[in-house]
């Protein structure tokens, strides 16, 4: 087989092989656009926009803080945070399902406690802050474009038929010496071709490493007003409250009454 007919061959190949990936490259960007449209469209909640960022800005924080600002719980030097009057009341409310449970679990308690107690032990808590950000991901954060189809039997087939092709090809280019300048164009359009489809296979993706718009939408917005406002107004309950992110014990007495003990007589007389 000359390099012409060889060239023949692998040029077909290879232009089926880029209509594919083209046709997958115009449905991701279509994907992205609209994506990027539903991004800017969206009304995003602040606690959730802030729940991956770095602990002294994150929704955790934010929630303590709004309670805070609203008058609803109080903090010490400690980090110690424990309900108002007001915040006692159950009928009280700050208006946001995170808020809310966090002060529903200061009310659980029968002493103050940190924002590290709360996390590590009120398993409440926890359970309505994971059920607030799954329902803004479905709610939120758009679909991925469907991965392609395993295509079983067929899909194997295909793959062996263009490594046959792609072994075969090399083998006949390098098998026999180009003859006039035809030969030798259609050697360097094979040669060409060849290379084409090994960087072909090698671009390919799946819908997981595509960009991530709604994650660039929430690198945008800053952080959450709650704690902007707490900073301005009350720079150390803000400190106090980060400070209580690490303790996790209220100390050695655990928040209770210390008891004072009184020596009896035969202790005395020991």
């Amino acid at each position: 087989m000359d390099h012409v007919t060889l060239a023949c061959l692998v040029l077909p190949v290879t232009a089926v092989l880029y209509g594919v990936l083209g046709m997958r490259r115009l449905r991701e960007r279509r994907w992205y656009r609209e994506a990027v449209a539903h991004c800017a469209a969206i009304k995003i909640d602040p606690y959730y926009a802030v729940r991956d960022a770095w602990w002294p800005e994150d929704d955790i924080q934010a929630a303590a803080a709004r309670l805070v600002l609203d008058g609803l719980v109080t903090v010490n030097h400690r980090g110690n945070m424990s309900p108002t009057e007001a915040g006692a009341d159950p009928a009280s409310s700050a208006g946001h399902p995170l808020p809310d449970a966090l002060l529903a679990a200061l009310r659980r308690r029968t002493a103050p406690a940190t924002l590290g107690s709360v996390l590590l032990r009120d398993t409440v808590f926890d359970d309505v802050r994971t059920r607030f950000h799954a329902d803004c991901d479905a709610r939120l954060r758009p679909r991925r474009p469907p991965a392609p189809r395993d295509m079983g039997c067929l899909g194997c087939t295909g793959w062996m038929l263009l490594l046959a092709q792609f072994g075969f090809a090399a083998a006949g280019l390098f098998d026999m010496a180009p003859r006039g300048p035809l030969q030798w164009a259609a050697a360097v359009v094979t040669g060409l071709a060849l290379c084409a489809q090994i960087a072909g296979l090698g671009s390919d993706r799946t819908p997981a490493d595509l960009p991530d718009p709604f994650a660039e939408r929430l690198a945008e917005l800053d952080r959450h007003p709650a704690l902007a406002e707490l900073a301005a107004r009350n720079p150390e309950a803000r400190a106090w409250l980060g400070a209580g992110r690490f303790r996790t014990r209220r100390g050695r007495n655990r928040g209770r009454p210390r008891r004072r003990v009184t020596r009896t007589g035969a202790g005395a007389g020991a």
